[in-house]
């Protein structure tokens, strides 16, 4: 991540209350991965629950992504 991408990040996530929302569930999500990947083993039901918690998670990243973009876009410099 470039440093201007992540000094949006950090604006964003201080001042639009839905991008801090994505950011602390997609937080959520890699926490609850590193604990079912920390397992010798998982239920079907915990397979489920992984892949369900990446696609979540790859939404989540897309959706901040946007947001990124559109805030670069509108505060662009001419």
């Amino acid at each position: 991540m470039s440093n201007r991408t992540a000094e949006i990040q950090r604006v964003l996530a201080q001042e639009d209350p839905e991008f801090r929302s994505w950011v602390e569930e997609h937080h959520q999500c890699e926490d609850r991965l590193s604990e079912l990947t920390a397992k010798n083993q998982v239920s079907a039901d915990e397979e489920i629950e992984e892949k369900t918690l990446k696609k979540r998670k790859l939404h989540l990243k897309d959706q901040m992504a946007a947001r990124i973009r559109t805030y670069e876009s509108s505060n662009a410099v001419a």
